[in-house]
């Protein structure tokens, strides 16, 4: 989706603002937006936390900034609301990796196995797994199945590794990776260590194992946030998507933080260029026009939910942890 012409003279914010009111909207931001998109944000958080967050309003319209499948769980989630997404061509690798046909055919291979599958998948093979996880949930849920289970685990075979190492099991991993977190270098990064002596790594895990491996915390993106908040120190290298250093430098003005590099030396291959399709401009014109619109069958719908309220079911108490919690804009 191209950039909107036309709009010479119109003051997006405010048009935002005026469109949040008269369709009765929430906008939700993901970490990894640009900033102006966090800031306009009524919540801004992970994928799954901000769509059980929009479920709880009364908001008739729901604006994900964020990328396609984080907006197809808002929709499963709140079938009755109007989901719409910046732009459409928004993916992801990870779901990008996995298509439907593909992942049945790999369960069919696997009779005897359950699928533990990330949440950066699309709905469709959301309605083929058996249980939803997130990057903070999955070791928990994981303890509850019984060690002789055979277990798929995809998209991710970042995450799905780190969490067999972790934990110890023997896991049937899909071969995805997220694009963002392969870019991140070792050299480099072991580089920016000698340049910061002391400061903590902290990394999300869907990265490589070699970047984990140098990590003092492994977590998700409100795990990281989190730990950037707890942390004695006052410099901690990033090793995720960059744009979430907007919130720990609103949240800890006083720290320093830095985007661990990628290959180049720098972290500008590390920004995820599906994220970096939504606009303001392209924001207001979903607003505007309630399009691109998420539609989805019934009946794929009532599948995926089935998965993720399994989720729900064994590791509620781990979704939203960490969270900095609303970002409701004041005008101040």
């Amino acid at each position: 989706m191209e950039q909107p012409q036309n709009l010479k003279g119109v003051d997006i914010r405010a048009e935002i603002e005026r469109l949040r009111k008269e369709r009765n909207a929430v906008i939700l931001a993901h970490y990894y937006q640009k900033p102006e998109i966090q800031d306009i944000a009524d919540f801004v958080g992970d994928s799954l936390d901000l769509s059980r967050k929009a479920q709880a309003t009364d908001a008739d319209v729901i604006a994900f900034c964020g990328v396609r499948f984080m907006a197809e769980t808002a929709k499963i989630l709140s079938p009755q609301k109007t989901v719409i997404l910046p732009d459409m061509d928004a993916g992801c690798s990870l779901e990008d990796s996995c298509p439907p046909e593909q992942f049945a055919a790999f369960r069919a291979q696997h009779p005897d196995a359950i699928a533990l599958t990330y949440i950066n998948c699309s709905a469709a093979v959301k309605a083929l797994s058996d249980v939803i996880v997130t990057s903070s949930s999955a070791e928990k849920i994981l303890s509850q199945i019984p060690k002789d289970q055979k277990i798929i685990f995809g998209p991710d075979r970042n995450l799905g590794g780190y969490l067999a190492r972790k934990t110890g099991r023997d896991l049937i991993l899909w071969p995805g990776v997220c694009i963002v977190h392969e870019a991140f270098s070792e050299t480099e990064l072991l580089k920016l260590k000698a340049q910061h002596p002391g400061a903590p790594i902290a990394a999300h895990p869907e990265c490589p194992a070699v970047i984990l491996d140098h990590a003092d915390y492994v977590g998700s993106t409100r795990g990281i946030l989190e730990y950037a908040m707890a942390m004695p120190g006052d410099t901690l290298i990033v090793a995720t998507e960059p744009h979430i250093i907007h919130q720990m430098e609103k949240a800890l003005s006083g720290k320093t933080f830095i985007g661990a590099p990628g290959a180049d030396g720098n972290c500008n291959c590390n920004i995820c260029p599906y994220m970096a399709l939504n606009t303001m401009e392209k924001l207001y014109v979903a607003l505007r026009d309630l399009e691109p619109r998420i539609e989805m069958d019934e009946d794929l719908r009532v599948k995926a939910k089935k998965s993720l309220d399994a989720m729900l079911a064994m590791a509620s108490g781990t979704i939203g942890q960490g969270d900095l919690g609303p970002a409701k804009v004041t005008g101040d």
